[in-house]
This record gives C-alpha cells, structure tokens and sequence, in this order.
C-alpha cells in the first residue's frame, strides 16, 4: 500500500492540522478489519444515520463514547449464557470490535437504539448562531457631523 506524504504540505499551511491528521488516518484504516458491517445514511441536510449489524449483541455489550469529533463504538461480548452445545458451523461472528467514526465540527449524537440486531446511531449537526453565515444589508454609511455644523450648533 502506498502512503501519501503530507509532510511538505504541512509545513506551507496555518490550521489545517486536523485535515491531514483525516486523511492519514483514513488511509491508515482502509486495510482493516470491516467487522460490524456499517451504513452511514444522510437523512436531512444536517440529521446523519448510522447503523452497525451487531447479531447477538445485547445493549450492556455495546459501549458507545462521544467525543470532540470522535465516535467510538465497542462491543464486548460476555461468556456467561453461552450455549453448552457443540457447534458443528460457526457463522455468526462472536469476537469484540471496536469502530471509529470522525465527525464533523458540532456534530453530535442524539440517540442511540438496539433492535433486530441492529445498532442505529443518530446524529445532528448543530451549528452555533455565530458561526452561521449572515447576510450583511447594503446601506448608507451613517451621517457625520461636520467642525463646521458642530460649531454652529454650539453658538446657537
């Protein structure tokens, strides 16, 4: 695999530290491990859905952890209640993972549901006041008082 190198590009740039710090890391994990299968879903144009396959799975083996621009989910699964037969076929996966996601700046999670084997992860991007854009009104600039006025007003 060839890695691209971001090196002479950081040192011409002021701020753009996270952005590279992305694309390393996603190039790093492209040759992971793809366990849980995922879905990432835009459902409006600031609501995001995710949804992990977790088959036997049950929400206290399911951590989920949000940070300033990071959602990890972990799933650990216990060895208490394990079937006491012999297994002839071993389909459904029964190991522990662990899934990174990089969100975006004011991104955050609103709720998160177990069902049918299904994780679903919802998000919402809520962006401040301040730093939405403003449409800025064209006007007149405001009127001055000239020395000349000023003093005219003051002799009255």
């Amino acid at each position: 695999m060839n890695r691209f190198d971001f090196t002479p590009y950081r040192r011409n740039t002021v701020g753009f530290d996270r952005l590279f710090d992305l694309l390393e890391n996603a190039t790093r994990g492209q040759g992971g491990d793809n366990y849980p299968p995922f879905n990432i879903e835009r459902r409006a144009e600031d609501a995001y859905r995710i949804t992990l396959a977790v088959a036997g799975f049950k929400p206290a083996d399911i951590d989920i952890t949000a940070q300033q621009n990071l959602l990890v989910i972990q799933g650990r699964k216990g060895d208490e209640g394990a079937p006491a037969g012999e297994f002839l076929h071993v389909g459904i996966a029964q190991r522990g993972f662990e899934r990174r996601f990089e969100l975006a700046d004011f991104v955050r999670v609103e709720a998160a549901n177990l069902e049918d084997g299904l994780l679903v992860i919802d998000l919402v991007r809520e962006v401040p006041e301040a730093m939405k854009p403003k449409k800025i009104a064209i006007g007149s600039a405001p009127k001055t008082l000239s020395v000349v006025e000023s003093d005219s007003t003051r002799a009255a």
